[in-house]
């Protein structure tokens, strides 16, 4: 879960060159990067896993209702709700993938978030709380075709961290508990 926090080149930098001892010389071109930069990802994308706590609240429901109050202040529009339920220090990863690359991003602070956030709240989806790896989260669907998995960690009562999986050959291979119907 902890990798899946990072951008995929941090993941790809670290991945390659802490668990199979690949040179940056070699990862520098598979992520269009100089080896000083694949050094810099893999560094860190180091720093993160080590420094992350990736416990989530434990009462499941109480996430759900964090998660719930997120969903209803974006549909809603209110900007204030939004940042009320994120952590002053969130972060939202987004990986499209090869298929959707464009839609790959990283977001850090609640402000930036909520901002995000309101602009998806125009896009016609559906969504539909699930479990994923035990968590509160989100399945987002158009037309009855899932669109993105939301993995949402909430630490105090807060949202932390918002991982938007939109690469269909990862959605595919995902676990998912559904919960109900929020759309």
């Amino acid at each position: 879960m902890v990798l899946e926090t990072l951008t995929p080149p941090e993941r790809l930098a670290f991945v390659l060159h802490d668990s199979f001892a690949v040179p940056f010389e070699q990862i520098a071109p598979l992520i269009d990067r100089s080896p000083q930069a694949a050094r810099q990802l893999a560094s860190r994308a180091r720093r993160r896993v080590r420094a992350q706590p990736t416990t989530p609240d434990a009462d499941v429901s109480a996430q759900r209702e964090v998660v719930d109050a997120f969903l209803a202040a974006a549909r809603e529009g209110d900007f204030d709700a939004l940042v009320a339920t994120l952590d002053p220090d969130v972060v939202l990863h987004a990986d499209g993938g090869a298929a959707r690359a464009a839609v790959s991003a990283q977001v850090r602070g609640a402000l930036a978030v909520a901002r995000r956030a309101a602009m998806w709240s125009h896009v016609e989806l559906a969504a539909h709380p699930v479990l994923v790896n035990g968590a509160a989260g989100v399945v987002a669907s158009r037309n009855g075709v899932v669109y993105t998995v939301v993995s949402v960690l909430v630490r105090n009562g807060k949202i932390a961290e918002m991982d938007f999986l939109v690469d269909p050959e990862r959605l595919a291979g995902l676990d998912l508990t559904m919960l109900g119907d929020l759309g």
